[in-house]
């Protein structure tokens, strides 16, 4: 029994290992687009900071990827992640959205960080500084409302 478990173990090991060597894409650009969220409304410099620092991550063509994002599986499971935040809101590329489409995005930021739906719960545990306080959260979607009024 114990023979199996040594096998077992060196195998995992192995595999472990091995898949540290499978390379993922990473979602990081030096260039800001003209189409980015932030150039085209140019929010007063709070908001700008929450939403760099709260949404940004995951939400735009530009990931400040954490010490942690080298070892498999988790660089796989940041992948995973990053690729549908944009999927649901690009910031980078909210300049080129249809109008009906930038109300509708702009319509469940205020509804999720309302909520507290975002920033996810998992994303915060490791990054307290990207929690939105309530005082934060105030500013953030009064500024939204005004934004989704000028639409």
């Amino acid at each position: 029994m114990i023979k199996i478990l040594k096998v077992i173990a060196t195998i995992a090991l192995t595999a472990l290992i091995g898949i540290q060597f499978i390379p993922t894409s990473r979602n990081q650009s030096d260039v800001v687009p003209v189409t980015d969220f932030i150039n085209n409304y140019n929010p007063p410099k709070e908001v700008a900071s929450i939403l760099r620092t709260s949404c940004y991550d995951c939400h735009s063509n530009n990931t400040n990827y954490p010490w942690y994002n080298k070892i498999q599986p988790v660089a796989w499971y940041l992948e995973d992640h990053v690729s549908h935040g944009k999927e649901e809101f690009n910031f980078s590329e909210f300049g080129d959205y249809s109008d009906r489409r930038k109300k509708s995005k702009l319509k469940s930021l205020l509804r999720q960080v309302e909520q507290d739906e975002m920033p996810l719960d998992p994303y915060t545990l490791i990054h307290s500084d990207a929690k939105i306080s309530e005082s934060e959260k105030e500013l953030l979607l009064g500024w939204v409302n005004k934004v989704l009024e000028s639409i």
